[in-house]
Parts: structure tokens; C-alpha cells; sequence
């Protein structure tokens, strides 16, 4: 038998701060795609690289954000809990890979695609800010990073 909590929290702050990251990643992944179709940023170093990182992320962070969804609507199983800290936490640790590679595509870039780069790292960074702060709050609700949620997935 699952072990099911017996109580309900309030999952809605977790989740908006959820979605305001999934909302940032959509730009991100919108504007650092749109690169590819560009002639003159087709190629652009260090976008294939950025990528191999920026899947996955979004992959966590959609994940997290179902999760809390769940939560919200009485879900309450210890196993989505911990799908949802173990997820915030490998899409920050993703993020940090995109966050290196996200210069070497704005220096690499023709002149002209430097601000629009540039707006696609400025909408990183809130991505970011807004996951961690899911982080953090969820680790005020006492669901911190521990040797059970050393999960990949």
C-alpha cells in the first residue's frame, strides 16, 4: 500500500512560481530556436550546445509543474512530492549548463542578433529566478533536497 500524507497544503504559490519559470522557458526555448532559422545564426556556437541542456530543463520544469498541479487539486502521495522537489532541482542544475552557454552564442553572434541574445539570457535569468524560488519555498514548506530525493528524475 502507498503511503498517502494526511494532510493538505496550499501547493498555489509553488505552482505560480512554477509557471512564471515554465512561461520564461517558453520564450527562451522560442527565441533560441528561432536562431536555427536564421541564416546568418543557423549555426550559431553554442546553440546546439545550450540545447542539449535546455531539453532537458524544460522537460524538468514540466514535470514539476504538473506535479504541483496535482498536488493542488488533492493529489497528496509522497512519491509526487518528491518527483516535484527532485525536478526543481535537476532543472536548476541544468539551467546552470544553458547559463554558460548562453554568452558564447551572444559573442559568437553577428553584430545585429547581440541584443535578441541578449533579451533570451535576460528571460533565462528570470526562468531561473523563479525556479529557485520555488526552491526555496518549497524548502520552507519542509520539503528540502534530501538523500531520498536523490532522484534523476
Amino acid at each position: 500500500m502507498l503511503n498517502y500524507y494526511s494532510f493538505r497544503q496550499d501547493w498555489t504559490a509553488v505552482l505560480q512560481l512554477l509557471n512564471q519559470s515554465l512561461y520564461g522557458e517558453e520564450m527562451v526555448c522560442s527565441m533560441s530556436t528561432q536562431l536555427y532559422h536564421i541564416p546568418a545564426t543557423a549555426n550559431l556556437k553554442g546553440n546546439g550546445e545550450m540545447h542539449n541542456h535546455l531539453v532537458p530543463a524544460s522537460y524538468h520544469r514540466v514535470t514539476a509543474a504538473g506535479s504541483a498541479r496535482r498536488l493542488q487539486n488533492g493529489e497528496s502521495h509522497e512519491s509526487i512530492i518528491k518527483t516535484l522537489v527532485s525536478c526543481v532541482d535537476n532543472g536548476l542544475k541544468q539551467d546552470q549548463e544553458v547559463k554558460k552557454w548562453l554568452p558564447v552564442m551572444r559573442d559568437n553572434a553577428p553584430e545585429e542578433y547581440k541584443p535578441f541574445i541578449q533579451t533570451i539570457i535576460d528571460w533565462q535569468e528570470q526562468t531561473e529566478q523563479s525556479l529557485s524560488s520555488a526552491k526555496r519555498l518549497l524548502n520552507q514548506m519542509g520539503y528540502g533536497t534530501q538523500e531520498l530525493f536523490q532522484n534523476q528524475y
